[in-house]
């Protein structure tokens, strides 16, 4: 029996057009820069090869130089929202409130920036919980473990939940665990990890509806 709507945060609370991300990037390319001292030539490079073996930059740095990861989600989140989010989430805050499942945010970022995200979007009060970076060791997804962590964290069957999601290779591991998948961009589609696709999140509403009416 479905109990959990699983969120990820960046990308997937707010549309990848908005730009946010696009800024984080450029904070994090700065933090590598200006406060580590990388080349400015290589550091893009450095992040795909962290990304492919790590998951995140941050683990990357944490592994392979021992930065204190506190210090990186404090500089790399310092982003003013309101110029890249709108407040006006009426369908999306409408869509949750018809929704009788324990909303959860499951994301690589830090309950900080997930807060922010969520009050300046009016949201808060949908989600009971935010599994963060710190709370799963800041073992990030896609790693398996992440999986196991949050599972764990939240007490639950991974066929006890949906996960709503931006990135593919996180719904495939999402899959592995038995976790109904969700991806929010109805451009892609045919992976045979996605349960659904969906243009916009308020049409998780209709999602949930399907799964929960669906026979035995």
């Amino acid at each position: 029996m479905i109990k959990y709507l699983v969120f990820d945060l960046d990308e997937t609370l707010y549309p990848k057009d908005s730009g946010l991300m696009g800024a984080i990037n450029e904070r994090i390319r700065s933090y590598m820069v200006d406060k580590l001292g990388f080349d400015p030539a290589t550091v893009e490079q450095i992040r795909r090869n962290y990304y492919l073996k790590y998951g995140t930059s941050l683990r990357g740095l944490m592994v392979e130089y021992g930065i204190d990861p506190e210090d990186y989600l404090a500089y790399v989140h310092d982003i003013p929202l309101e110029q890249y989010l709108s407040p006006d989430s009426r369908d999306l805050r409408e869509a949750l409130s018809h929704i009788n499942l324990e909303k959860i945010i499951f994301t690589n970022a830090s309950t900080e920036h997930a807060l922010r995200i969520l009050r300046f979007m009016g949201l808060e009060e949908f989600f009971s919980r935010i599994v963060d970076i710190r709370a799963l060791g800041y073992i990030c997804k896609p790693a398996p473990e992440a999986f196991v962590r949050f599972l764990d964290i939240i007490k639950a069957k991974g066929e006890e939940c949906i996960l709503v999601e931006d990135s593919l290779r996180n719904l495939r591991v999402a899959k592995d665990f038995g976790m109904t998948t969700v991806l929010v961009d109805g451009l892609r589609g045919g992976d045979e990890c996605v349960d659904f696709v969906i243009n916009n999140l308020a049409q998780i509403e209709r999602v949930v509806k399907e799964l929960l009416n669906a026979p035995p």
